[in-house]
C-alpha cells in the first residue's frame, strides 16, 4: 500500500484528503506543520507528500528545500498562494507538482495517481513490499534494498504464507500444517529454525524483528501496517 505523508496546519482539510485517499487505496499520515513532518520523516518512509507552503513555523518552500537534501520521493504543494512566482518557486526547489486551493478532490487524487505511477510504475499485484523488501510471488523472487535474497524454496513458502495471512496470528501447529504438509513429522524446532533464518535475511534488527512477530504462546505473524 502507497503511503501518503499530508502536511498542513488545516485539521479539517486533511482530514477529508485523508479520508479521500484512504477510501482509494492509500495509506496516509498528517502533520500540521514542519517540525512535526520532519519528527515523521525521520522515523518512518513515504511514497509521496502534500505539502502546503503556508506553515506554522516554516514555509513548505523551505521543508521541501531540507527534504530534497536527502530525498526524491514526490512533492506535490497544496497553497492558497495562487501567484505565478510562488508556483515558479516550489517546481523550482524541487517540488513535482503545485495545485492551488480550492481544489477538487477528483483532481488531486487524479495529480496523485499519476506522480505515482510515473514514479513507481504499475503495481504488480503478485508483488509484495514491507520495509525494505520486495517479494515476487509470482517469479519467487525477494529482493532487500534493491539486492536479491537468496532463500530456500521452505523458507519462501514459509514467507509466502505469512504473506497471504499478514497482521494475523496464526499457530504453530497451523503454519505446519499449511506449509510443511499436515502429515508431515516435523518439530515445532523446524518452524523456529526457518522464523530465524527469514528474520536474519530480511530484518535490519533480526534479535527484534520489526515485521516477522512472534506471539506469545500463539505463533508467528507477519506485522504489516504500509
Amino acid at each position: 500500500m502507497r503511503k501518503i505523508l499530508v502536511i498542513d496546519d488545516d485539521e479539517d482539510l486533511s482530514f477529508v484528503i485523508s479520508d479521500m485517499l484512504e477510501n482509494n487505496g492509500y495509506y496516509v499520515e498528517c502533520a500540521s506543520d514542519c517540525f512535526e513532518a520532519m519528527g515523521l520523516l525521520k522515523n518512518d518512509e513515504y511514497h509521496l507528500i502534500l505539502l502546503d507552503v503556508n506553515l506554522p513555523d516554516a514555509t513548505g518552500f523551505e521543508l521541501c528545500t531540507k527534504i530534497r537534501e536527502v530525498s526524491k520521493m514526490p512533492i506535490i504543494f497544496i497553497s492558497a498562494r495562487v501567484n505565478e512566482p510562488d508556483k515558479i518557486t516550489g517546481l523550482d526547489i524541487g517540488g513535482d507538482d503545485y495545485l492551488t486551493k480550492p481544489f477538487s478532490l477528483k483532481e488531486l487524487l487524479s495529480r496523485v495517481n499519476a506522480l505515482i505511477r510515473r514514479t513507481y510504475g504499475y503495481e504488480d499485484e503478485n508483488v509484495f513490499v514491507f520495509g525494505n523488501v520486495r517479494v515476487n510471488t509470482s517469479t519467487r523472487t525477494v529482493t532487500r534494498c534493491g539486492s536479491e535474497v537468496a532463500l530456500s524454496m521452505r523458507e519462501f513458502d514459509l514467507l509466502a504464507y505469512l504473506i497471504q495471512n499478514k497482521n494475523k496470528a496464526i499457530p504453530k501447529e497451523k503454519i505446519l500444517d499449511d506449509v510443511w504438509g499436515e502429515y508431515a513429522e516435523v518439530e515445532n524446532s523446524t518452524l523456529t529454525v526457518h522464523i530465524r533464518w527469514l528474520r536474519t535475511k530480511l530484518e535490519d534488527d533480526p534479535s527484534s524483528p520489526k515485521y516477522i512477530k512472534t506471539i506469545y504462546k500463539v505463533g508467528y505473524m507477519l506485522e504489516v501496517t504500509e
